[in-house]
């Protein structure tokens, strides 16, 4: 995985729905970013994260994820998605 800090852009929040259990915790750290369905699974928002708030915000989502289901990846990986 590249590092998201790297030049080429902000990090972007990516969320691998195989590994989500839907508990939640995500959505109470940065709910600008990550809304819950009707069944409590994340959604999260697909935009690069500019903010040097919410970036903190969602580095915090993604070390308090219990199955490890989110990552900050570089803004041009769009894999997962």
């Amino acid at each position: 995985m590249r590092d998201p800090n790297a030049a080429d852009g902000p990090p972007r929040l990516r969320l691998n729905p195989i590994l989500c259990d839907g508990v939640g915790y995500c959505a109470e750290i940065v709910p600008e970013l990550i809304r819950l369905d009707d069944w409590g699974y994340p959604i999260v928002e697909r935009r690069p994260l500019e903010d040097g708030r919410l970036q903190r915000l969602a580095r915090r989502a993604v070390a308090q994820c219990p199955r490890v289901a989110l990552a900050l990846t570089a803004a041009e990986d769009t894999r997962g998605s």
